[in-house]
């Protein structure tokens, strides 16, 4: 959420919080890009051992994707 300037705090002051904001956060998204990844290359070695044992693995994304289209979009969590 975004800082109300309160009496006292100065332009500069504000225009601060935000950049720290906004550089906590780049390197918070960098971090969770990264362990996406990790997981990412892990479903897909877990995939190949599946496929290797014969398991038709298209039936369980279809089902994932019904359950990701049953939830609400963010804008209605907030």
């Amino acid at each position: 959420m975004a800082k109300k300037a309160k009496a006292g705090e100065s332009k500069g002051e504000m225009i601060g919080f935000h950049k720290g904001s906004l550089s906590v956060l780049s390197k918070e998204r960098e971090e969770m890009l990264r362990i996406l990844g990790i997981v990412e290359q892990l479903m897909q070695m877990h995939i190949g051992e599946l496929q290797k044992l014969g398991i038709d693995l298209t039936k369980e994304v279809e089902k994932s994707k019904q359950r990701i289209q049953k939830k609400p979009p963010i804008e209605e969590l907030l």
